[in-house]
This record gives C-alpha cells, structure tokens and sequence, in this order.
C-alpha cells in the first residue's frame, strides 16, 4: 500500500468518526448555539420572564415567555429551587445520565498501542519479505511459474544439445512415465546443471518449465536463508510440502552453491544457519520420507564446493555438464538470436561463429544485441556485417578511444610495437592467424593485434606455446630495434606479464621443462576454500624453486631470441606495415598477409580523393599525405 492510498484512508476515517459523534449527541450541539450566563439566567427569573426550566445536576435549561429556549451552568447557589418558585416558574428535575465515551475517545485512548502494533508488523515483514504475513518466517518462497509468464521452449536453447538430450529424457518421463516404467526404470530424482557462467543453465530450467505440463516451483539458493535461526530448514520443509500438493512437479534451484556449500568448513562449531539448511535439504532428498513425483533441478558454476552427500546418486542423479559452445553450437546460438533482430543478406553467421572462439552463450547474446545498438545509432534499417564486426572488436577490444590526444611519436611507437606483434606472428607457423591490427586506442590498450585461431582448441601444444611467447615479445623487440635501448617503453608490461605465467605454468604444471620433469611443483594459488583447501597447500625447497625460476628465465629467453632473429631478417616487412599502420590505423589480416607477402598494397575508398586515372587511392603511394579514411 503506498503513501496516497494510506492518506486516502485516513481521512476516510476522520470523516466517519466525526459523523458518528455529531449523531450520537446533537443536543450538545444546539445547546452551544442558546448558551446565557448565570447572571443573565438570574436576571430573567426576576423578571418573570422564565417559564420553565429542567435541572439535570449542574446544568439548567429553560424556556422562555417569549418561546425562545436557553441553557446555562448553575453553581452551588443558595435557595435557588425557592426563588423559581416564588416567581412561579415550572420547574423539571432529572438525574445525571453516565454517558458512553465517544469512538473519537476510544481510539485516542487507544492510538499509541495500535501504532506499537502497526509498526512492528510493518518492521517484520520487511525483513521477511513480506510472504505469508507478519508471522510466516518458513514459508518458502519458491514461485509456481506458469505459462503466461513468458513461455521458453526447447526449441529456444541452442549450442548445448547433450545437456538439452539429457532434461529432455526428464520432461518425457513426466509425460509418459509408462515407457521407461515398464523396463524398470525409476525416475530420476534430481539433476544437476554445472557450468561457466553464461552458458545457459537458467534458460535450460526455463525451457523444461515450458515444455513439461507439470507444476515447476522456481527458487533461489540465497532465499532458504535470512536472519532467523531456523528459517532456511523451515522453508525447505514447505517448500517439498507444496511439492508434493502439486505432485508431480518439478523443483529449480538456482545458484545452489549458496545453500549448498561442504559442512564443517566454517570457523566456528558447524552448526550454523546454511549447515541445517543443507541438512535439511539432504533428508528431503532422500530420507525416510518419500518425495515420489518431486524432480528437483539445481544449477550452479561452483561445483568444487559442493558437498558431496548432494552430489551422490539418489540425489543427484545425473550431473549434467552445461559447457561452453564449439563452432556450431555457436552458430546455432545466433540463429536463435539474429530472429529478434532485422539483418542484411550479407551477415554470415558461420564466420561469425569463428571469430568468437570461446563465446558463452550470454556473450553471444550481447554481441547480436551491441551491432543492433550500433546500426540504430548509425540510423540504419538492417544489421549489416560491418556492425557485426564493430559490435566484436567493441566486445573482445574494449571501445574505441579517439578522442585520446596521442603524440606522433607515441603513434609511431605504437605502429612499430604492434607491427612487431604481427611480423612475429606471420613467421611463426605455429601461431593463430591475424585477424586484425590497430592502433586506435582500445580499452586499457594504446593499440593491439588480434589473432583468432582457425578451430576451437581444446589443448595447447609446446609448439605453440613457444610460438605465443615469441609473438608477445615481438613488440618490446620492434621497440628496441627502430628506437634504441633507451627508448623502450612500458607498453610491452601485459606482454611480459602474460609471457611470465606462460612459461611458470609450462615448467610447474604442464612438465614442459627437460631440467625438472613431469612433475607438479606449483603451489595452490586458486581460491583458498576454508576448511579443505588450507591444508592442501603444496610447497617446494628453495633449490627447486631456483630451479624453476631458471627455467623459466630460459624459455623466455628463447621466445626472445627468436622474435629478435624474426624482425632483424623481415625488417624491411616491419617498416611497411608500420607505416600502413599510421596511415590506416586499422589493418584486417588479409590486408597484411597481402601486403608482407604479396607486396599489394592495401586500398581504401575515400569519399573525395581520387587518383588522375579514376582509381582508388592507396595508402602507401604517398606516406603521410592523405587524410585518415573514416574506419
């Protein structure tokens, strides 16, 4: 209820009250209007002009010879009944009446114990959320979702079709539990959902909702716990209570690592909150009561902290694994999402898909919808793939930052270092295609060069890992071979950066290194899990770790001399594209594969330049003459 409907009310009220005592006691009211003085009343006795009077305690009331009616306050005045009936004057005792009090004064009497109320009732149904009333501490709050609250189907989720096969067994056994039945066969009681963030966990529950014509109860991991004691198990109780009312159904946890988390973790006795809750949710799950026809679903992107009585079969009985999307998954994926939005016949989502290596779902989502921002803002019709391809550097880059005030020499500087980068990597049989280059500030980056990889890679070899070292120092090389060794810069810092984990992480965890062997010597540096991850630090002996530094420093080394051997032979490859670079200040890999290795020099359309002959401009037929084309 909000601030107008409660004004609203209590003027209702007043006005109702007031009504009320004006009827009640309309005497009061005339009485007010033919008041007189005691002195006056006294004065009119001695007239004679008093007719009759009527004496109720303290209070006289009269009549007048003129018929008009008066009402006065009498004192304790002496041989007042003799003195009206000497001057004949009729008079008419009655006793004192013990009036009700008015409803104005009981609520008055009343108001600060009713405001008490109110505002204690207000106060716990704010911290509980409001469901089931002042006093409904265990309720569960899990939402019964129904169809007209925008239905999701199977045919909605792509890029996942094991996970998809896999809920879709659970929708049919809900509609047709006779065919499996028949063999045996139980229905599965729970099934897990792991994966990345932004794969599509929460859009699966939502397409089993649409799909299975059964009840789907909808609830989050955090809202079993809140401030009281008891709460959590409480709900989890209701919550397979309704359950089984509306049985069968099915039951979705999101984020379940909240509740969820492995016992006996916590610093203190074990004995808290969110433990009884799991606990609870245990016995429900598979306790002596049974839950027959309840399917409950949970999703989650943490399933290292799970406990693992939630993760056995009878419980959980099938853990599927929601991964991120390969190339037609991908494609898929944008097929479901380009329906939403007008695009033109030139936009392929193939070559889309490949460009996107390692896209979740949501990331894909956002892409589509960033080119449709992007060609509404240009006041386009359609989506063309020139917005597709803005919208993917703007995602995998960062945004463009023109208006950053550079120096020539700072572009200069940066055209070297990131041709460097391309040089290296164009030498390097091992390394990912160029996909483009730039010297447009982007993001964190002063410029960058990008490379997609013709495949999705699910393992690195040494190869190419010497060859992603060599390509990452290929811009502090170019930097020290046109500028000197004085006037490198700190712009190769991510590259060393990314060089150094490289090469820690092929000597301690891949066995990558001749010296030390196939052997784990990293130390745990993920996330510290209190309770179990503590204990499992591992340490090495500082001879080893000296060991490991040296190798390190030799990997490195050699990912430098190697850069270093590439751009003192292709030095002449450096300063051409360093200078297209400058020039064009954004470069595709076709455009440099054409230009290093083909020496055809890369042409762009200007609105108003043209050469004598009519043809298009190039961009190294006069260095540093021709303006900036519009990218």
């Amino acid at each position: 209820m909000n601030l107008k409907n409660l004004a609203m009310w209590a003027i209702i009220i007043l006005l109702s009250v007031g009504l009320f005592n004006m009827f009640q006691n309309p005497e009061k009211i005339n009485a007010s209007k033919n008041k007189v003085s005691f002195s006056k009343f006294l004065e009119e006795v001695e007239a004679g002009r008093v007719v009759e009077i009527t004496i109720q305690g303290n209070n006289i009331s009269g009549v007048l010879s003129n018929g008009s009616s008066f009402n006065t306050y009498s004192p304790n005045y002496p041989n007042l009944v003799e003195k009206l009936s000497d001057k004949g004057v009729s008079i008419l005792a009655t006793p004192t009446e013990d009036k009700m009090p008015s409803l104005l004064g009981i609520l008055l009497s009343w108001f600060p114990m009713l405001l008490l109320i109110g505002v204690w009732i207000f106060f716990m149904r704010q911290m509980q959320g409001g469901k089931g009333g002042a006093m409904g501490f265990g309720r569960s709050k899990a939402k019964l979702l129904n169809e007209a609250q925008g239905k999701v189907t199977f045919n909605d989720v792509a890029g996942v079709e094991e996970a998809k096969e896999e809920v879709e067994e659970i929708v049919e056994f809900l509609k047709d539990p006779k065919k499996f039945s028949r063999l045996g066969g139980k229905i599965p009681k729970g099934a897990l959902l792991i994966g990345p963030p932004g794969t599509g966990k929460t859009l699966l529950a939502k397409a089993i909702a649409g799909e299975a014509n059964v009840p789907f109860f909808s609830i989050s991991g955090s809202d079993f716990v809140e401030m009281f004691v008891g709460v959590g198990a409480s709900r989890v109780r209701d919550m397979f209570e309704q359950g089984k009312k509306h049985s069968p159904c099915i039951i979705f946890i999101d984020e379940i690592d909240a509740v969820g988390r492995s016992r006996g973790a916590g610093l203190g006795g074990g004995n808290d909150e969110r433990e009884q809750t799991l606990n609870q949710l245990l016995v429900e799950m598979d306790g002596f009561d049974t839950n027959e026809g309840i399917i409950l679903i949970a999703a989650t992107n943490r399933p290292d902290v799970l406990d693992p009585a939630l993760l056995r079969p009878g419980r959980f009985d099938r853990q599927v694994v929601v991964s991120n999307p390969d190339i037609i998954g991908r494609e898929a994926i944008l097929k479901v999402h380009v329906k939403k939005i007008n695009t033109g016949p030139d936009v392929k989502l193939r070559t889309i898909a490949r460009g996107t290596p390692g896209f979740s779902g949501a990331d894909l989502a956002n892409l589509i919808n960033e080119s449709a921002l992007l060609a509404a803002r240009k006041n386009k019709r359609v989506v063309t793939m020139s917005d597709v391809e803005e919208a993917k550097d703007k995602v995998m880059m960062g945004a463009e930052r023109r208006s950053m005030v550079m120096s020539e020499d700072e572009k200069k500087l940066t055209a070297y270092h990131e041709g460097g980068h391309a040089i290296v990597a164009l030498n390097e049989k091992a390394s990912d295609p160029i996909h483009k280059a730039t010297i447009i500030p982007r993001g964190r980056a002063l410029g960058m060069v990008m490379r997609l990889p013709e495949r999705d890679q699910l393992s690195v070899t040494r190869e190419k890992m010497y060859s992603d070292i060599a390509v990452a120092m290929g811009g502090r090389i170019a930097e020290e071979i046109i500028f000197g060794h004085d006037k490198v810069t700190s712009g190769a810092s991510s590259d060393i950066d990314m060089v150094t984990k490289m090469a820690k992480n092929m000597v301690t965890k891949y066995g990558m290194s001749e010296e030390l062997g196939t052997i784990a010597y990293g130390e745990n540096e993920e996330e510290v899990f209190l309770g179990r991850s503590v204990t499992k630090q591992q340490n090495m002996s500082e001879e080893t770790a000296k060991k490991v530094d040296a190798e390190v420093k030799k990997i490195v080394d050699k990912g430098y001399a190697r850069a270093k051997e590439v751009l003192n032979e292709k030095i002449d490859d450096l300063h051409k594209l360093a200078k297209a670079l400058l020039i064009y200040e954004t470069l595709s890999g076709d455009e440099i594969r054409d230009l290093i290795l083909k020496n055809i020099k890369p042409t762009r359309s200007f609105k108003d330049e043209k050469d004598d002959n009519g043809k298009e401009s190039s961009a190294l037929d006069s260095l540093g003459l021709k303006p900036k084309p519009a990218i």
